[in-house]
């Protein structure tokens, strides 16, 4: 059945297509599920390993909402859109590796082999998972809040906070203690802030913290954000007060994007994160994971990319291992 969404390989370089560019009977050695920093950068290591790999995105990405991504060297600035077209061309150099827009709804593990069912109808194989799957987020229940999310308000102060410094800003949360520790946080980039619980009182050590530090804080619930087009301007609380602010950071929950991780059975952390050893690999032989999805925090473009880079080595090094009968010994020191 085809559900009308789009695939296509990463054709070679000058338009024309290598035979391994296509697989005929959709095996691969490697499936990544997840097109953002760390998908990318994983399938770029292993296009340049040689490795038959599929990538395959939905194409819904959780910046998409941001105008611009910092912090990432060479691309401080670049708007999301761009930084994908960026890293599609530079894959298209490498012939073995393929593209699908299509979204993974299961995968289970055959032999020596994983079985992956995409919403398309189609159906894949590879001997290795990367899952960079990133993370969803809920944010906190303020009327509002979207309109202004991720163009004057945002999750990250090393994303952010830069853009922002020296203004008015406020910190939006539930959680009272998260509240008080990004604005210790946030007081890097401007000391005009207000941390705001929405309607969840702080504890006496909390206030006597910001207290003594000159941080304002306001229990109230909040009743709406003011402003312009994404901008804001001011915070109505539920005590009829108002407050003029330009900026700030929410607090988000977060939790894993895609559920592919219960059906492998992989472990998880304590902040909800993929559990992974030092080459990324998780808890079940043969999967990996890399980016948000896996580190969970700090959720940077950069550091999404380095572990999408860290979990193809590992995968190239465990094909290579295993393609020699007998593997080279682990030798001890």
């Amino acid at each position: 059945a085809d559900s009308g969404i789009p695939s296509h390989p990463f054709p070679h370089q000058g338009g024309k297509r290598h035979p391994m560019t296509m697989s005929t009977n959709d095996e691969f050695e490697c499936a990544i599920v997840g097109g953002g920093p760390a998908g990318l950068s994983a399938a770029l290591v292993l296009g340049r390993a040689r490795r038959r790999t599929i990538l395959l995105d939905g194409e819904k990405p959780r910046n998409r909402v941001t105008k611009h991504s910092h912090g990432y060297l060479t691309r401080d600035g670049v708007t999301p859109a761009e930084f994908r077209e960026l890293a599609h061309e530079e894959l298209r150099k490498y012939p073995t590796l393929e593209y699908r827009h299509d979204i993974v709804v299961s995968v289970r593990k055959d032999g020596n082999r994983f079985r992956l069912s995409a919403k398309s109808g189609r159906g894949f194989s590879a001997r290795k998972i990367i899952l960079a799957t990133g993370l969803a987020e809920t944010l906190p229940g303020i009327p509002g809040l979207a309109s202004y999310y991720g163009k004057s308000l945002f999750s990250c102060p090393y994303c952010d906070g830069y853009e922002m410094r020296d203004r008015p800003l406020a910190v939006l949360s539930d959680d009272p203690y998260k509240a008080a520790h990004m604005a210790q946080t946030l007081s890097q980039w401007s000391r005009d802030l207000l941390v705001c619980t929405n309607g969840h009182g702080l504890s006496p050590e909390l206030q006597s913290f910001l207290r003594d530090n000159d941080i304002p804080y306001q229990e109230s619930a909040i009743l709406s954000l003011e402003g312009e087009e994404g901008d804001l301007q001011a915070i109505r609380f539920a005590d009829g007060t108002e407050t003029a602010r330009t900026g700030g950071i929410v607090i988000a929950d977060w939790a894993q994007a895609a559920n592919l991780h219960l059906e492998l059975g992989c472990k998880l952390t304590e902040a909800g994160g993929i559990e992974t050893d030092e080459a990324c690999r998780t808890s079940v032989e043969g999967v990996f994971a890399a980016g948000d999805a896996a580190i969970v925090a700090p959720a940077q473009l950069i550091v999404a990319a380095a572990e999408g880079s860290r979990a193809a080595i590992g995968v190239n090094s465990d094909l290579t291992h295993e393609s020699f009968h007998p593997p080279i010994p682990h030798f001890s020191k």
